[in-house]
């Protein structure tokens, strides 16, 4: 049965082809909702995620909490939380935790994220 509405603490993560923990909060696989998804990543302290790319899927990655290191292709940056990143399609893309606390992210994916369209690089 889907659903147009999600609670984040009834939500079992999963582990992500990039080694991130992920809640979709919101998917078209699960709920009501057609064209994007949203998830909260989680990626612990000295952590890195495999350097990936999505072909189709443009993603929003907004830092809730925690402090990380953010590749976009060449370019390299400090995250903190307020900050918002846009990854367009195509591009690759890693997250390290350089804090001592989790790094939380809300990811917005559309089209919806999909295993398929993530390659590890």
């Amino acid at each position: 049965m889907t659903s147009r509405r999600s609670q984040r603490d009834t939500v079992i993560p999963y582990i992500t082809r990039d080694g991130s923990e992920i809640r979709e909060l919101m998917h078209p696989a699960i709920h009501e909702n057609q064209k994007q998804s949203l998830a909260e990543a989680t990626i612990l302290p000295g952590q890195t995620t495999a350097l990936h790319r999505h072909h189709q899927t443009e993603e929003l990655y907004h830092i809730t909490a925690g402090h990380g290191l953010m590749q976009l292709a060449t370019e390299e940056f400090p995250i903190t939380p307020g900050d918002t990143v846009c990854i367009p399609p195509g591009t690759p893309h890693a997250v390290c935790n350089t804090g001592s606390e989790p790094l939380r992210i809300l990811c917005c994916c559309a089209p919806a994220y999909s295993h398929d369209d993530t390659e590890l690089l």
